[in-house]
């Protein structure tokens, strides 16, 4: 199954963080957030992934096109017989990746719309190139396959907005910072879909995925949801991507499922 991230969007409320980048390239660590959901996806075997790219897809394209530049020790020769020699190739990762410019003002249905020719399974999934987390991506395909609707959305707990604490006899026994919390559900984006959903869609540049072809799939009964009670964390402001980070400097980070 192939994975579509949805990595052209403009990020407004993250800009102050590096405006000279798209938010899929803001950095947890010393990679991308991007880099981290396809590493996710990875580790479940999905290993084919679609990008669609808009605002400062150039940044997305050049950081996967120099790959092996940025992540191996190499040698530069410079002069009349230039070279780059690689000391060590330290590449693990067996991606395949198809880079679709999907415009730079387009809404989310609209670029999905476009990358339809690059679909050749039945079932694929879609994500956004801004959040995290530790769905199983197993038990959720096999949902999917088993109800035979067109989508399935993960329904997400999202985070709390206030630190969580626990305590007996005054003395603190459990402190979290913004947990998730208990009631209510959101979507959470990876979602997985049947080819019927491109029924759904067309190239006008401000259709959204998430307003009128969700509905319609609402009111035919051909939406469900996966429920997840796991971690997951969107990364929208400065202050949740400083979270993000935090956890992954604590090694704390739940969707790791790879050496640090």
């Amino acid at each position: 199954m192939k994975v579509v991230i949805l990595a052209g969007g403009f990020g407004t409320r993250i800009k102050d963080v590096d405006e000279n980048v798209p938010k899929p390239m803001l950095k947890i660590g010393n990679y991308p957030i991007i880099w981290h959901i396809m590493k996710y996806f990875s580790s479940f075997g999905f290993n084919e992934f679609i990008l669609c790219l808009g605002f400062k897809g150039n940044v997305i394209r050049d950081f996967f096109y120099n790959y092996h530049l940025y992540v191996n020790d190499v040698t530069l020769k410079l002069g009349d017989k230039a070279s780059l020699d690689k000391l060590y190739n330290k590449v693990k990762e067996n991606w395949e990746i198809t880079l679709v410019d999907t415009g730079i003002d387009n809404m989310t249905g609209s670029r999905i719309s476009q990358i339809r020719e690059y679909i050749k399974d039945e079932n694929f999934f879609i994500t956004y190139g801004d959040g995290v987390g530790n769905i199983d991506l197993k038990l959720l395909t096999q949902f999917h396959k088993k109800h035979k609707k067109i989508l399935t959305v993960t329904g997400v707990r999202p985070p709390g907005r206030f630190g969580e604490i626990r305590s007996s006899n005054n003395i603190i026994t459990e402190f979290n910072e913004k947990p998730q919390t208990t009631s209510g559900r959101i979507s959470g984006g990876y979602f997985v879909a049947n080819k019927k959903l491109f029924d759904f869609l067309d190239n006008d540049n401000n259709l959204v995925f998430e307003d009128k072809p969700i509905n319609e799939l609402v009111f035919q009964k051909q939406l469900m949801v996966f429920n997840h009670d796991g971690f997951w964390h969107p990364m929208d402001t400065r202050r949740e991507h400083q979270i993000l980070n935090d956890l992954y400097s604590r090694k704390k980070a739940p969707w790791v499922k790879w050496k640090y």
